[in-house]
């Protein structure tokens, strides 16, 4: 599978758009891999879902009768308390204000990359055979109609507490974190469309996680493009990637502190994936993400950390985003 270089990879992207042709596209975190291709060219075995679009064989929705354990060995908490605290240091220099911390966890399961996928219950889904398998909650971006929508998802709970959803609507530390990722994300589309706006502010979905439910909240922002955004769909996706909700703010900096922290390749989680059909797009973040790593599996998970984050609090969040959604 021959990916390229940012370079040629968003030109690619431009020249595609330009074509009229349908086609599907794969960043990178670092935006150092991309493929684009036509969707009747795309590589043997690479499956997708994006809502009602799909690239996938007639047996996919083949009920699932197989074993559904998850072993997990995630990073100690010492270790992880140790990285957060380098974050809170940047912090208070004034580095950074929000940084999405991540890191992998060695998981052991009987189920194969095809077989999580086949399974999963998400409404975006990737599988590039004997890779990475992604069943992901979160919209990148969407444009319809000459406008382009992007959904910045910040503020986890298990749903099943006791009046979760109030509860995480009136925390001052989830508050202040949406409010910046918003504020981010809204910059973000402020240098590729016009008339940007907030559409919904803090709107809570509930999705599936193993054998609980999490509330996660989102907002919407729109702005509007001209009539040859296909063009230059390419340039769009340089100016916005990598997605802010997965990376912080301001984005330079802290994505070289989150280098320089995190200490290892992210690779494609936290990219984005997605497709362009006609005058429409969809395209969502890689997270929720299982890579193969030599002879074994890793999920990779994590959050957004603040000056006021818990140390403890946020090792549980990055530990309730390692579910199978089955």
């Amino acid at each position: 599978m021959d990916f390229l270089n940012q370079v040629e990879g968003f030109a690619r992207l431009d020249a595609l758009g330009a074509s009229g042709a349908d086609f599907f596209f794969l960043i990178s975190y670092d935006r150092e891999r991309i493929l684009a291709a036509p969707l009747n060219e795309l590589p043997d075995g690479l499956r997708y879902r994006l809502g009602s679009w799909s690239g996938e064989p007639p047996d996919t929705d083949t009920p699932f009768s197989g074993e559904k354990d998850l072993y997990i060995e995630p990073i100690p908490y010492r270790s992880y308390a140790q990285a957060l605290e380098r974050i809170k240091e940047e912090i208070r220099r004034g580095n950074t204000y929000l940084l999405n911390l991540t890191f992998p966890s060695l998981i052991e399961t009987t189920l194969s990359l095809e077989e999580i996928y086949r399974a999963a219950d998400a409404p975006y889904k990737l599988l590039l055979p004997e890779q990475f398998v992604c069943f992901s909650p979160e919209k990148f971006i969407t444009i319809q109609k000459n406008r382009i929508y992007t959904y910045p998802m910040k503020g986890t709970i298990d749903a099943t507490l006791s009046n979760a959803a109030e509860k995480i609507l009136a925390d001052p530390k989830e508050m202040a974190e949406h409010v910046m990722i918003t504020d981010l994300m809204r910059n973000d589309l402020n240098r590729i469309s016009e008339k940007v706006r907030v559409e919904k502010f803090r709107y809570l979905d509930k999705i599936h996680a193993g054998e609980k439910e999490l509330y996660q909240v989102s907002s919407e922002i729109v702005g509007e493009l001209g009539g040859n955004w296909r063009s230059r769909i390419g340039s769009i996706l340089r100016e916005i990637t990598p997605a802010g909700s997965i990376s912080g703010t301001p984005k330079k900096k802290t994505l070289q502190i989150i280098k320089e922290v995190e200490g290892y390749d992210r690779g494609f989680y936290t990219g984005i994936f997605g497709v362009c059909k006609g005058e429409e797009l969809r395209s969502a973040v890689l997270i929720r993400f299982v890579e193969k790593s030599g002879k074994g599996l890793v999920y990779k998970s994590g959050g957004g950390i603040t000056i006021d984050s818990d140390p403890l609090s946020e090792y549980r969040e990055l530990l309730e985003k390692i579910y199978f959604p089955f």
